[in-house]
């Protein structure tokens, strides 16, 4: 089961991942309402299961109540790749000083989670993976062991995340880990994890598919 980003935020809080405050919305009116509540700027989220919403109109930032009411009248029944926007999710604006990519899945091949991380957050990771492999860090982790805090550092070091965030990263990623394992996910993924001015740590995205069997 894929879930929507809002869904897969949500589950992340429960496990103690960092994400933005924020709100779901299915009427405009209930956007404009939940706007108002988290403050201004705020972001325009349309809620489907693809990615490429922002390059098709589906993520606005919102500076007041008159653009929360228009970006969402625009966004809720827009059409994005087939796919029509019934849930929107209002968020707190952030600011970016950088962008990770940072995933775990299930390596069937080596019957073992992979978890990833690159410094080249907010781009298709199929694109990195195809301009720059080496971009990407790569860690098989053995379940038996689980992860641990020097995976996260060799996966830091190996994808070249700046010092003074290595640790912060690396328990995202710990975190991340933490939700694969106990919410029986076949995939979690942040693009983009990033990097606040102050050096804080947090999923600005979230995509995971849970697998009960």
């Amino acid at each position: 089961m894929d879930l929507l980003e809002y869904q897969g935020k949500q589950l992340f809080a429960r496990h103690g991942v960092p994400v933005p405050a924020g709100k779901p919305a299915r009427t405009v009116e209930e956007a404009v309402a939940a706007a108002n509540e988290i403050g201004y700027p705020c972001v325009v989220k349309a809620q489907v299961q693809i990615g490429g919403r922002g390059k098709a109109g589906g993520i606005k930032i919102a500076q007041d109540e008159a653009e929360a009411r228009a970006h969402s009248e625009a966004i809720l029944g827009m059409d994005i790749r087939g796919l029509t926007v019934h849930e929107l999710w209002i968020e707190g604006a952030s600011e970016i000083a950088a962008e990770y990519y940072a995933s775990v899945i299930f390596d069937r091949s080596a019957k073992a989670p992979l978890v990833m991380l690159s410094t080249k957050g907010g781009m298709d990771i199929e694109q990195v993976a195809d301009e720059d492999p080496g971009a990407i860090a790569r860690l098989h982790v053995d379940p038996l062991v689980g992860f641990q805090s020097f995976h996260g550092r060799r996966l830091c070091f190996e994808a070249g995340v700046a010092d003074d965030v290595v640790r912060g990263v690396g328990a995202m990623l710990a975190q991340l880990y933490d939700v694969f394992i106990a919410e029986d996910a076949t995939l979690v993924e942040v693009n983009p994890l990033i990097v606040t001015p102050e050096r804080q740590v947090k999923a600005l995205d979230a995509k995971v598919t849970l697998d009960e069997n």
